[in-house]
């Protein structure tokens, strides 16, 4: 099935031309131009990607993160704005984001990050064979479903951050280098900051529980990567 692509700009160039441009590659496109627009878009046809401006003349586009955050929260958004500050860029991601490109911006490199993370949901969509239970502590990991329970409550895990954690809980107790996270997360081609990865890591730490400066499952590595170990611990190499 061709892949549905929510387009919210209200810059009518660059609407027009990167439509035009996500059409060639074969995928389905729909405009919105306003909040209200891209709102009832996503409740008449869930779309399979987001390409969101934040800057809209009725409103924020963070209202329709927000919303798809909470209603649909396996959509990936990329976030295309003119708010470049890291502050913005930890803001997007935090507010439910996948991605984050600043205007102005190749148009090349954009395809290539809608493609891949089309590439992460149809994978994550097929059905997963044997060993898809990962048990790590009161942590469990089911990439069959993509759920996580800790004990017996479940997370709410956006994409990415499921992504993320499944990958360390994967190889529980070793360290997990950032280049690794990075290819087997995003892309081995990515171009983003890597801040990307630092503010995930922060998101999927909250959501299990852990207090900002406290003990956590995840321990950083300075300098090298992450490790998930069974019990919650501030090692020596902890940057939290």
């Amino acid at each position: 099935m061709t892949a549905r692509v929510l387009l919210v700009e209200d810059d009518a160039l660059i609407s027009s031309s990167l439509s035009r441009a996500v059409r060639a590659r074969g995928y389905h496109v729909r405009t919105a131009g306003t909040v209200a627009d891209a709102l009832a878009g996503i409740a008449d046809t869930a779309p399979d990607l987001v390409i969101l401006d934040l800057g809209l003349p009725d409103g924020d586009g963070e209202d329709v993160c927000a919303l798809l955050a909470r209603e649909h929260p396996r959509v990936p958004v990329i976030v295309l704005t003119a708010r470049g500050e890291e502050a913005d860029v930890v803001l997007g991601l935090e507010m439910g984001a996948v991605d984050y490109v600043v205007k102005p911006f190749r148009l090349a490199e954009l395809l290539a990050r809608i493609g891949s993370h089309l590439r992460f949901v149809e994978a994550a969509d097929r059905p997963s064979g044997g060993g898809a239970l990962t048990v790590v502590g009161d942590v469990t990991v089911d990439r069959a479903s993509r759920r996580v329970l800790v004990a017996d409550r479940e997370l709410s895990l956006r994409p990415k951050e499921f992504d993320v954690l499944e990958r360390l809980a994967r190889d529980a107790g070793r360290v997990v280098t950032r280049e690794q996270l990075i290819d087997d997360v995003w892309d081995e081609n990515w171009w983003g900051s890597t801040k990307t990865l630092d503010v995930h890591i922060h998101m999927v730490r909250r959501k299990l529980g852990e207090e900002p400066g406290g003990p956590s499952r995840i321990t950083t590595i300075r300098g090298v990567g992450y490790r998930f170990d069974a019990e919650p611990r501030r090692g020596p190499g902890d940057e939290r």
